[in-house]
């Protein structure tokens, strides 16, 4: 996990998303993460300085003429420790002070000195959130190599309207710190990724489909994201969510239902795709000539037949037009003959690597959140992976593509 072992300095301004801190930090901490705070002294009228040095382990870093009178310099040392800072909520004040330059309280000066990755979540009423100053300043952090800014969120606010100001969720808050974290081997790439199950109708309320959930393709779409490609996400009916990712990366994604939707889909974003993977299950056969309306039981009926025609493979399709300079990666789901049967659609469809997991293998397979794989390559060589959670897989197969 890239959490896992690293130095997060969480920075708290005074507004009333404050609140949700700690639960962020005890999210951070049992993600693997060390977590130090630093807070202006307004943030502490919202949660008390013993809650955050409960939760994270650590003094609380407040009062910078405090540290001084100790003969610290935690304004100093915190950034050196930190490998990021992500400061929740940052209100109007807070933003306009760090865009100018403005270091002090124990917040700012610690930003001052801060060079590693920042993310920043505005909080605040709207009209405050719209404002030229609050605009501008935004913008102007947001230009800055080092920093994430992420948008605010819609909704219902503290002060009884509606409208944008609200703070990130903690689930977004988390995929932005893994954001800012992970290096960018794929800046500049265009990935294609398809995920989930096809419904193929037998009738306007029936359909055919299997138990494929999309979270293994979910988890490379994160795994890329992360890694700084532009996703395209083609994805059947999923269980899971990108909401997460949505806000500040750049990912597409295209919703299909049938095969046939996902074939002309996949096929039309293939051309500019750097890299492509093929993690969707998708249908073989789908109905030949669906029913236009349900289909009703027949008295003294006992079995009905529906003829189905084969589905056109896309790993084929896609493999007949693989240029030099493009990488296909096909999965292969398996049952018996795992090994063979890979290989066969390695070489058939001219995949670059194939990620074979077998149903015999406990803990694999679809609805499960783990995972066991080998992947095999197109010169013959091979990696066996343990069972791991299918983000840690989809990281790894990431990470052998590039």
């Amino acid at each position: 996990m890239i959490l896992q072992g690293k130095h997060i300095l969480v920075g708290i301004s005074g507004g009333i998303a404050a609140y949700k801190i700690p639960e962020l930090i005890r999210q951070l901490r049992k993600a693997g993460a060390e977590v130090q705070v630093t807070t202006t002294k307004h943030a502490l009228e919202f949660v008390t300085s013993l809650t955050l040095q409960t939760v994270s382990g650590h003094k609380v870093y407040s009062d910078v003429f405090a540290a001084i009178n100790e003969h610290s310099t935690e304004h100093i040392s915190l950034p050196d420790w930190a490998d990021m800072m992500l400061i929740a909520p940052a209100t109007a004040n807070v933003l306009c002070k760090m865009a100018h330059g403005i270091a002090d309280d124990a917040l700012t000066t610690t930003f001052a000195a801060m060079r590693k990755p920042v993310v920043i979540a505005p909080a605040m009423n709207t009209n405050m959130y719209e404002s030229p100053a609050t605009q501008e300043a935004i913008h102007q952090l947001a230009q800055w190599e080092n920093i994430t800014m992420l948008d605010a969120a819609s909704g219902e606010l503290a002060c009884g309207t509606s409208g944008k100001g609200r703070m990130q969720e903690i689930d977004v808050l988390m995929a932005a710190t893994e954001y800012a974290l992970t290096p960018k081997t794929l800046q500049g790439k265009n990935v294609l990724i398809t995920a989930g199950p096809t419904h193929e109708a037998i009738d306007p309320v029936r359909y055919i489909t299997n138990a494929s959930t999309g979270k293994m393709g979910y988890a490379l779409a994160q795994a890329c994201l992360k890694r700084g490609a532009s996703v395209t996400l083609v994805t059947g009916p999923c269980q899971v969510s990108m909401r997460a990712w949505e806000d500040f990366t750049p990912l597409t994604l295209i919703p299909v239902l049938s095969a046939a939707q996902m074939c002309d889909a996949t096929k039309q974003a293939f051309a500019h795709a750097d890299i492509s993977i093929l993690c969707a299950a998708v249908a073989d056969f789908t109905p030949s000539v669906p029913a236009q309306q349900k289909i009703k039981k027949q008295s003294g009926e006992t079995s009905m037949t529906i003829e189905m025609s084969l589905t056109t493979d896309i790993a084929a399709t896609l493999g007949q037009y693989k240029r030099a300079d493009q990488k296909l990666i096909g999965f292969a789901l398996e049952t018996h003959n795992e090994m063979q049967n890979a290989l066969h659609k390695l070489q058939s469809k001219k995949l670059d690597m194939i990620v074979l997991n077998s149903l015999q293998d406990a803990g694999a397979g679809f609805g499960t959140d783990t995972n066991k794989v080998t992947i095999l390559y197109a010169d013959g060589t091979q990696k066996n992976l343990p069972l791991l959670t299918k983000q840690e897989v989809a990281d790894n197969i990431v990470n052998h593509i590039i």
